[in-house]
């Protein structure tokens, strides 16, 4: 009787698990993918830099990024890009080479193509940051605060 009791308890945790794994996501692209796909088909792209210690950043990931209207206008109408500022990986981008020369000498260094997305003038480089581009990759909306989903379905 306990093996019954057992393998049934196992059978519903189960059956509560799965929907959790087919819920829907944003399909990031890294950069050299995004690279081809706008060779193939150019679409507009929805930039999100983020790093591991931006309070912001987590709560977009969690409460705003996983959102069903969000996921699928993004995954619809967008190409979605994430990238840790803090990345020390080299991104080779349309025909450039970006890396994070900070690193070498700072902390918290910036790697070269968030400081150069996402950037501005006389102030401090800052997160989250969320850049809109259209189709033709030219800069349409940069976001430097948090939001909520009805505020970015609207900026979408």
């Amino acid at each position: 009787m306990k093996k019954i009791i057992f393998l049934f308890v196992l059978w519903l945790s189960g059956l509560m698990v799965l929907p959790a794994q087919h819920e829907e996501e944003i399909q990031w692209k890294t950069w050299s993918e995004l690279e081809m796909a706008l060779a193939e088909e150019p679409r507009p792209v929805f930039i999100f830099f983020h790093a591991e210690w931006c309070v912001y950043c987590k709560k977009l990931d969690r409460e705003i990024f996983t959102k069903t209207p969000v996921v699928r206008k993004i995954n619809r109408e967008y190409y979605a890009v994430r990238m840790d500022v803090e990345s020390r990986d080299t991104i080779v981008f349309d025909g450039l080479t970006f890396t994070n020369k900070q690193a070498l000498s700072k902390r918290n260094g910036i790697h070269e193509l968030p400081a150069l997305l996402a950037s501005r003038e006389e102030k401090p480089f800052s997160l989250p940051a969320t850049l809109i581009f259209n189709k033709n990759f030219a800069v349409v909306e940069r976001i430097f605060e948090y939001y909520t989903s009805a505020e970015l379905l609207n900026t979408l």
